[in-house]
């Protein structure tokens, strides 16, 4: 059984709702219509691409090739799941096939998903460079121990499932397991991981409810936290002007976890909501499908994970910016 790891960062839900991994160069057509290995894969590629980009023909037919013929049902798939940095674990479950009628990512493989919405924080920072590869789709080798680990947990609970990866890296430690150095491209990625990390293993709740009021001020808002126990779910009140008098007024609600939030505790907050009020919800994790289809469907309520936590920190420690309004800040 091998372990992969794929970026499909130009889809979004439909890889989760679908059950499937995918790769794009939609104008190759069909791959199994293409006879051979990778020289057939090349000559295919140099009709199909513009001159200029001939330098990356190998590099694209390795890629073609492992998705279509290496990849076997049972492996194991590592998908980074860009929009709200967690990462999703499933097992290949169909041969690779091609499906003219998509829109895009015509190239697809079938997935079972074990575990959905993990945060990064669960695995190690060495195992989070390997699956950071340049490369659409390779290998992951060095800390394949670990996303096993994950995957084979029978427990949803952030902590617990960290908890036994935390083992399994520690009694498998590969011999050279120096994190590879960070290109550029990857420095701003890695450096929320670990800003992440210190928000979940350093403060505890009654900071982050204080943190989460210093980035609304920092994005130009008016921000006080509630009496602590005392807050009927709200923990944190801002208004856009000084006095607090001129709507709207803004409810928020944070949680210092990174496990998954559900829609019930989404409901919870929009049951505080009055009429002309607006409510966000801060977490160090993601949301769960559910509580974004409500955030979809309901006006004045945005769900803030604990990435985009980390990045609006980042961008108002960079530059002074203008009040932003609500919409912004999900």
């Amino acid at each position: 059984m091998q372990v992969w790891g794929i970026h499909n960062d130009t889809l979004t839900t439909e890889l989760i709702d679908e059950k499937f991994v995918s790769l794009a160069w939609d104008s190759m057509g069909d791959l199994s219509q293409i006879p051979g290995g990778r020289e057939e894969l090349k000559t295919e590629l140099a009709r199909q691409t513009p001159e200029d980009s001939h330098k990356a023909i190998p590099i694209w037919a390795g890629i073609l090739l492992r998705f279509r013929d290496e990849i076997r049902i049972g492996d194991v798939i590592v998908a980074p799941y860009k929009p709200d940095s967690t990462i999703n674990i499933g097992i290949i479950r169909g041969n690779y096939e091609y499906v003219p009628g998509a829109q895009t990512h015509r190239h697809r493989r079938r997935v079972e998903w074990k575990k959905i919405g993990l945060s990064r924080t669960v695995f190690t920072q060495p195992a989070l460079y390997e699956i950071g590869s340049a490369i659409t789709l390779f290998k992951v080798s060095k800390h394949s121990h670990e996303f096993l680990a994950a995957l084979n947990t029978r427990t949803e609970d952030v902590e617990k499932v960290t908890a036994v990866v935390e083992r399994a890296a520690a009694t498998n430690v590969p011999e050279d397991d120096a994190p590879d150095e960070p290109r550029a491209s990857r420095i701003e990625r890695h450096t929320r991981d670990f800003v992440l990390e210190v928000l979940q293993e350093r403060i505890g709740h009654r900071q982050f409810e204080e943190f989460s009021a210093d980035l609304l001020r920092a994005l130009g808002y008016q921000a006080r936290v509630t009496a602590y126990s005392q807050d009927g779910g709200v923990d944190v009140i801002a208004h856009k002007d000084p006095l607090g008098v001129e709507p709207p007024l803004i409810k928020v609600q944070c949680k210092h976890k990174t496990a998954t939030i559900g829609a019930p505790e989404v409901q919870q907050l929009i049951g505080v909501q009055g009429a002309g009020e607006l409510v966000v919800f801060m977490t160090l994790g993601a949301y769960s499908r559910d509580a974004l289809a409500l955030e979809r469907q309901r006006p004045g309520l945005r769900l803030v994970t604990g990435a985009k936590n980390v990045k609006l920190r980042g961008v108002t420690k960079q530059s002074a910016i203008d009040p932003l309004p609500l919409q912004k800040v999900g």
